[in-house]
């Protein structure tokens, strides 16, 4: 039996974040920051042949262009539900945080190798000009850091910006000390070990990002969700027999959804229980698109064990 109530009318979104048209203002805004500092960046480095400012100008654009990603994820995340995709467009932002991460991978990758190659003949460099545009570096990605900390536990999309911005505030103060050294006791080679850190810290922050989204991009139960623990609440609710065909999987935009199939041999309550149900999943686990079918009989499964 199926019943076609599917405890919908309370999903609570904003309790993750801004709204949606916030949080892509947001992104359009720290994009745009990025750029032109990168560019800033970029141009001192090849002004003064410094491989870690060309390093962390290379990794900003990197992150310029999954910003951009994100922000173009953000903004579909927006666009109406249609008969085709009746879950809308939210899941742009499982995909943006995947293609960010293999960028972040492949970038870290080429820094270490040229950082590798330099260490042999580590050119001279104006310390106090790296330190400068290092200091500007902490300033813009920790200022823009703050602008998606906001919900950013809850949403991949946001939390790739976040790591990214906080990696690099990280990096240019590497980059700061990196600077001082040589200003103070002419140290040449910290410049390129500095971009080597560079690629190890970046390929650090990338490894679980891309573990997390590949897993969301998969369909797979999110973080923080254990489906046991859900299953058993289930069961446990008044009049359930048995639990089977349990799914659960984010939505992106700090949705998440569920279904069951959930026998229940006394029907009289039904549309009580699911509304009651939908609520406690809500507030227990963070659920907010549950969709149950009860089912009177036996508990038998009717079909494969995770069809």
């Amino acid at each position: 039996m199926h019943d076609p109530h599917a405890g919908h009318g309370h999903h609570g979104h904003h309790h993750h974040g801004p709204p949606p048209g916030t949080a892509t203002r947001t992104f359009a805004v720290i994009t745009l920051v990025n750029l032109a500092y990168t560019v800033l960046e970029a141009a001192y480095g090849f002004l003064v042949n410094s491989l870690a400012l060309l390093s962390d100008a290379l990794h900003n654009l990197g992150d310029v262009l999954g910003l951009a990603l994100a922000w173009g994820a953000a903004a579909m995340a927006q666009w109406p539900a249609t008969d085709r995709h009746t879950y809308g467009w939210r899941r742009a932002t499982l995909r943006s945080p995947l293609a960010n991460a293999v960028l972040l991978v492949g970038l870290s990758g080429a820094l270490a190798w040229e950082a590798l190659r330099r260490m042999m003949e580590p050119p001279e460099l104006p310390g106090m000009t790296i330190i400068v545009v290092a200091a500007i570096g902490i300033a813009v990605n920790l200022g823009t850091a703050l602008m998606v900390r906001g919900g950013h536990e809850h949403d991949l999309n946001r939390r790739g910006a976040f790591l990214h911005l906080m990696a690099d505030a990280g990096i240019s103060l590497a980059t700061v000390v990196a600077g001082a050294g040589m200003l103070a006791w002419g140290w040449a080679w910290l410049d390129p070990a500095t971009a080597l850190l560079v690629g190890l810290v970046v390929a650090a922050g990338a490894i679980g990002l891309l573990r997390d989204s590949f897993d969301a991009a998969m369909d797979a139960v999110p973080p923080g969700i254990d489906a046991a623990d859900v299953r058993d609440f289930m069961a446990g609710l008044p009049g359930v027999s048995s639990v089977h065909h349990l799914h659960i999987w984010s939505l992106g935009g700090g949705g998440v959804a569920m279904t069951a199939h959930v026998v229940r041999p006394r029907r009289d309550d039904g549309d009580a229980f699911i509304r009651d149900a939908a609520e406690a999943l809500k507030a227990r686990f963070g659920i907010n698109h549950a969709t149950l079918q009860l089912e009177s009989g036996d508990g038998a499964c009717p079909g494969p064990a995770h069809g």
